[in-house]
């Protein structure tokens, strides 16, 4: 697949797209040679398109805005599914909404808050469809309540859980719903697919490999060096493209780096943006070759996990565990055993600055699909110094790895050339008729234990996380209800209640008015571990009622939530964290699983209650 074929590849694209045919990708994430998935064509209803070409190009433009706005929390928290919404009356935009971070308010309902009246007989446009939190309905409910007459999705939800669900839903509220390359067919709408699909590509190959979505970035000089024969690097590019670098991290769930680069840069790898996600440091090392001291062990602004193999050094894996940095072991320490690891902490995109020595295996493994190159004017020379890419064992041209849909921009005095090395897969199936869809009997034998895990809001139990986004109502120590946003914040707020110190206070009151849970979640632990002062001295044998408390508290004020909850009955619920090892279940269920052990509770305690009212009755 070569560069300059890369329109002939959109045209092939889209004209699968939007014919009257529809097609499901199959396959994973291939070798060095990245063989193309294949393709399945199914045969499907027949199109409906009545609008006009002006119309069209409208509806078109109103869905790239749908992607843009959804794009506009990058950089501020943690990555997550990117949902936007822009409503319309006659091409004139009424109101518009992005969700910030998972456990905030929807995009939907910010959009018709901002419509007002307006919405009532309006159509909305989604770059996705809805599904942040299963069971919250929120999304859809409130375009029914607004009066919404029509909505264009861009995307049916990528995940297996979600998908077609709140199509559905809206459409058994008698709202039209159209969807591009299903109830919408023109070439005009190729920008706006292609929108629509840029802005969750984490999402969507996250769901198609799963492994996180990969981004490899260097900068290097016009002979294609990344530093001198010495090893020095400081600096190649410009610092205009050093602030695009930033803008990568902060799209980052974490970084990661070589034993090499630890050692010869001892570099920081912070967002440098004064606030915001700042992501997970990652470093692989096979024998822990690495210094005493290094940027990277201070974790007091940015957590840090060293991966390495089972056995290596010991010594420095105490040393590094007394200053808080987390060691991974592994069998045999391998790029795609490192990604697989961080798809089950729930991260949806990596970005790799490594050297040639670490990216070279990656590509070969198949991780890596998108590469930014940073080139500088300048040439350096050395037959030793070291390229980007290490050996990937190519002797031919014709094995060469070609980027699909390239990119050219000048930033500052360089050029940055980005493209991916797999394209961006569509995970949109075929979806019959319900009078065609068999029903599967969901009992389970009594012999059988089953086990549903959560972690993510978007997790098909995501609603059983402190992060979804149901408020609460808790009494204060004065016997005051205050409205919580989500049980995370609550919960954070509550370890320093009760301590006569103004900054406490002070902790207190910027805790309960974080923008989202996880920022409620990142302030509570960072002034934990800074200010251990200012934390209730009975946090340690209180935190488990605290939690019961909220928990009881969510589940009795939405009914959807405790029926969702109790539908769970006979499986053994596990928090599905991967580093919180007393809340949570840990990597290999070495946890402690408190979470899950007290929704048990709770539910085991809701059905007698239930039982008993039967009885009465």
């Amino acid at each position: 697949m070569h560069c300059e074929n890369c329109s002939v590849l959109l045209s092939l694209i889209v004209l699968l797209w939007f014919s009257a045919w529809e097609w499901q990708l199959h396959g994973g994430a291939a070798a060095v040679t990245f063989a193309a998935p294949a393709l399945t064509l199914r045969r499907c209803r027949p199109i409906r398109c009545t609008v006009t070409d002006a119309a069209t190009a409208e509806e078109a433009a109103l869905l790239r805005r749908a992607a843009e706005v959804a794009d506009l929390s990058a950089g501020h928290t943690s990555p997550h599914p990117n949902f936007g919404c822009v409503i319309a009356r006659g091409g004139d935009v009424v109101g518009e909404g992005f969700l910030y971070a998972q456990g905030t308010k929807c995009a939907e309902l910010q959009a018709v808050e901002k419509a007002g009246g307006l919405a009532r007989g309006a159509t909305a446009y989604l770059n996705m469809e809805p599904g942040d939190c299963y069971s919250d309905h929120t999304a859809v409910s409130s375009l029914v309540q607004a009066g919404i007459s029509r909505v264009v999705i861009g995307l049916r939800h990528p995940l297996q859980h979600l998908r077609g669900k709140a199509i559905q839903s809206l459409r058994s509220e008698s709202v039209q719903v159209d969807v591009l390359g299903e109830d919408l067919q023109s070439k005009t709408f190729e920008d706006a697919l292609k929108s629509c699909l840029m802005v969750n590509a984490p999402l969507l190959y996250r769901a198609a490999f799963r492994v996180p979505f990969s981004v490899l970035k260097y900068a290097m000089t016009l002979d294609g060096k990344i530093a001198t024969m010495s090893g020095h690097a400081s600096w190649i590019s410009s610092k205009v493209s050093r602030g695009r670098v930033f803008e990568l991290r902060g799209r980052s769930d974490a970084i990661v780096v070589g034993g090499n680069t630890v050692r010869r840069d001892d570099p920081q790898l912070t967002a440098r943006h004064g606030g915001g996600h700042v992501p997970v440091r990652i470093v692989m090392s096979r024998t822990l070759n690495l210094p005493d001291e290094a940027k990277l062990w201070n974790v007091t602004e940015a957590y840090t996990i060293v991966t390495t193999q089972r056995g290596a050094r010991r010594d420095l894996q105490k040393k590094l565990a007394k200053k808080g940095v987390e060691v991974v072991e592994f069998d045999i320490l391998n790029s795609r055993d490192v990604m697989e690891y961080c798809y089950d902490r729930g991260y949806l995109s990596v970005l790799w600055e490594c050297g040639g020595a670490l990216s070279a295996p990656a590509i070969s493994s198949g991780v890596i699909h998108k590469v930014y190159a940073f080139v500088a004017p300048k040439i350096i020379g050395g037959v030793n110094a070291p390229s980007p890419v290490g050996d990937l064992g190519m002797v031919q041209m014709s094995q060469a790895l070609n980027l699909i849909d390239v990119s050219y921009e000048q930033v500052g005095p360089d050029i940055l050339v980005s493209g991916f090395l797999q394209p961006i897969p569509d995970l949109s199936p075929v979806i019959p008729s319900s009078d065609k869809i068999s029903v599967l009997d969901p009992t389970v034998s009594p012999f059988d234990t089953k086990i549903i895990s959560f972690y993510k809001t978007w997790d098909p139990y995501g609603a059983f996380s402190n992060y979804s986004p149901h408020p609460i109502q808790m009494p204060d120590e004065n016997g005051n209800n205050l409205t919580w946003s989500t049980m995370e914040h609550y919960y954070q707020a509550h370890k320093f209640v009760g301590v006569d110190n103004p900054l406490a206070k002070d902790a207190f009151e910027q805790i309960k008015m974080a923008k989202s849970p996880e920022e409620a979640s990142r302030l509570g632990r960072k002034l934990q571990r800074q200010h251990p002062e200012l934390v209730r001295a009975d946090w340690d044998s209180a935190k488990i009622d605290i939690m019961y408390g909220a928990l009881k508290c969510k589940f009795s004020t939405y009914p959807h939530l405790e029926a969702m909850l109790c539908s769970t009955a006979g499986s053994v619920l596990v928090e599905a964290s991967p580093h919180d090892l007393f809340w949570g279940g840990g990597r290999e269920g070495e946890g402690l699983n408190y979470l899950g052990r007290l929704l048990m509770q709770l539910r085991t305690e809701i059905l007698e209650e239930s039982s008993k009212t039967s009885v009465v009755s």
